[in-house]
């Protein structure tokens, strides 16, 4: 089985496991939180050896679980932010894999060989795709009319989220290049670890977080 069979077939898996333990919320919801926790603490500290960079992951980890935990409990239209952060997410990933692999244009930076212009117009485009599906999701759920979704503040909304994911996945690369790592762990087949599936999320999270605080969603 070739790297992106695995890759595929671990999403299949673990994406929608993961949206139903969000979904189901209560105890389900904190006991996959946990988990995570539980697992990516281990890889940091199995893998990684500068303090300085174990700080930092496990700081950023424990906020971003704090930042799903009350995005998932506040509100309604808090939980919708979180679904659709998380495939936004997905979609910017997905949309950077794609466009990168079809254009081969010039390389984005050293700290990720792969990462390609081509890859982060990709990112943007499938993340600015997203807010269809976000009105679409929310006029399936609620009967609310989907055009709400579509107006500029989400679109820009789209891009930050995106450009906080395509960041977050740069620093986790350049923490691994100063370990002089591939990945943080192998318990997801294609991914690697648990760092290297999350690496966009736990940053977006928090940033969606805070500007839910400051109310600019919905």
């Amino acid at each position: 089985m070739s790297n992106l069979q695995k890759r595929i077939l671990t999403s299949v898996i673990v994406f929608p496991l993961s949206i139903f333990f969000i979904i189901m919320g209560g105890n389900y919801t904190i006991s996959f939180l946990y988990a995570v926790l539980i697992i990516a603490n281990f890889e940091a500290f199995s893998v990684f050896k500068r303090k300085l960079s174990i700080i930092f992951l496990d700081a950023t980890l424990v906020l971003s679980l704090l930042s799903i935990f009350h995005l998932r409990n506040d509100t309604a239209s808090s939980f919708v932010l979180l679904i659709w952060v998380i495939i936004l997410t997905i979609a910017s990933d997905v949309g950077g894999y794609i466009f990168g692999k079809l254009f081969k244009w010039k390389k984005l930076t050293k700290i990720s060989p792969k990462k390609t212009i081509s890859g982060v117009l990709g990112s943007f485009v499938f993340s600015l795709c997203s807010v269809f599906l976000l009105g679409f999701i929310v006029e399936l759920i609620s009967g609310l009319d989907s055009e709400i979704f579509q107006k500029p503040r989400y679109f820009i909304l789209a891009i930050i989220f995106s450009l906080t994911a395509q960041t977050g996945d740069l620093v986790i690369s350049y923490l691994k290049r100063l370990e002089k790592i591939k990945d943080t762990g192998k318990l997801l087949p294609g991914h690697g670890g648990i760092f290297d599936r999350i690496d966009g999320l736990i940053f977006v999270v928090i940033v969606a977080y805070i500007f839910y605080s400051l109310k600019l969603f919905p």
